[in-house]
C-alpha cells in the first residue's frame, strides 16, 4: 500500500495535502482497499461548512457505504465533481485525481492533530 510521507493522515482513512490555508481531502489507499469497487460518491455542497470529525460525503461500494468525515474545521470551496461519472478514480489514484474536496482551514492548530505517514500505517497494524 502507498502512504506518501507528504500527507497527513485521519484515523478515519481520509488523508490530507497541506496548501496553507487551504487542504485537499481524500481516502488513503487503505480505505479504498477495504472498500473495494467504489460505484458512487456523495460530495458535499459548496460553501458548506464542517467542524473536525463531521461527516462531509458519502462513498458508496459494492461492499458497503462510507462516511468520509472532516480532517479540520472548516469550508468546503471546490469538490471533484468528475467522481460523479468516475468514482473508481478513488480506487485507482486514491491520492491524485481520485481527490474528493478541497476545503479553506479555519484553524491550522487542528493539522497537528493528524498522524503522519509513519504514525497512520503504525495505526493499521493495530487494526
Amino acid at each position: 500500500m502507498n502512504f506518501p510521507e507528504d500527507l497527513l493522515y485521519t484515523e478515519s482513512h481520509e488523508w490530507v495535502r497541506d496548501e496553507g490555508s487551504q487542504v485537499v481531502i481524500g481516502l488513503t489507499d487503505y480505505a479504498q482497499r477495504q472498500l473495494k469497487d467504489i460505484v458512487y460518491v456523495e460530495l458535499p455542497e459548496i460553501g458548506s461548512e464542517f467542524k473536525k470529525g463531521e461527516s462531509m460525503g458519502v462513498v458508496e461500494s459494492v461492499k458497503t457505504v462510507a462516511d468520509v468525515f472532516s480532517p479540520v474545521t472548516g469550508k468546503v470551496i471546490e469538490t471533484n465533481g468528475a467522481l460523479k461519472e468516475h468514482p473508481e478514480w478513488i480506487n485507482t489514484d486514491p491520492y491524485g485525481k481520485g481527490w474528493i474536496t478541497r476545503m479553506e482551514v479555519r484553524d491550522k492548530e487542528e493539522l497537528k492533530g493528524l498522524l503522519s505517514s509513519r504514525d497512520y500505517q503504525g495505526s493499521l497494524s493495530e487494526e
